[in-house]
């Protein structure tokens, strides 16, 4: 859909397409007014530490970022499907991307979390126990793949980040793999400035196709929201 006015009825279609279809993509959305002021229209912004709440996503070589990073692990290369935070009991429930600088060549691809749990059984991901390889906060707290509530529920994963924690996670996530490698994926193109996607990261995993040496001068915009106005 094309970007939408500052009007609150303009602003809840893009809740409502986001909760029918788990994300929404505005093309060149006011591409000269700054990614705050965007995400603060949207929705309510989560902060996460000091400094802005919205930070600039580089594509950078695996030896000149931080280890234990997607980044560091994977550099240039793909990024594997995910949800962001997945190893947080309450992960970010809305990631907004925008771009900057946009190629083509390099989409963000999308895996509908509600296709793996029908193709996966919701009630064996729902038992299936996962739990950090690092420590959150000094903790390595027991997480569920998928958390069923009213609507949907929540879906965690990442399989670089979190390992099985029982018998039924094992089986969970054997589960899980087979189905995102059968689903249906989207890609998503942000070209021009201002390009934006919001995507349900409760619901959706996305990737990262591979960077070619012509477009490592991409930039996004990324911020985090608790919830869409």
């Amino acid at each position: 859909m094309t970007g939408p006015e500052r009007s609150p009825s303009a602003v809840a279609k893009v809740r409502h397409e986001v909760e029918e279809r788990g994300y929404v993509l505005l093309k060149t959305y006011r591409p000269n007014t700054s990614g705050e002021e965007i995400a603060s229209a949207l929705g309510k912004v989560l902060t996460l530490g000091e400094g802005s709440p919205v930070h600039q996503l580089r594509p950078t070589p695996k030896d000149q970022t931080t280890p234990n990073t997607y980044s560091g692990i994977y550099g240039l290369d793909v990024f594997p499907f995910h949800t962001d935070m997945a190893h947080w009991r309450h992960p970010p429930r809305y990631i907004m991307l925008r771009c900057l600088v946009g190629f083509e060549e390099v989409p963000t691809l999308l895996a509908d979390g509600a296709e793996i749990v029908r193709e996966a059984d919701d009630n064996v991901l729902a038992r299936a126990l996962v739990q950090p390889r690092r420590p959150v906060k000094g903790r390595l707290p027991l997480l569920r793949i998928f958390q069923p509530s009213e609507g949907f529920g929540l879906i965690r994963w990442d399989d670089k980040f979190f390992r099985p924690a029982s018998r039924a996670g094992e089986h969970g996530v054997e589960r899980f793999r087979a189905a995102l490698g059968t689903v249906s994926k989207h890609s998503i193109a942000l070209v021009e400035r201002g390009d934006t996607v919001v995507i349900d990261n409760w619901r959706m995993l996305h990737a990262r196709s591979p960077v070619p040496p012509a477009c490592e001068g991409r930039i996004l915009e990324r911020a985090y929201l608790e919830q869409l106005h």
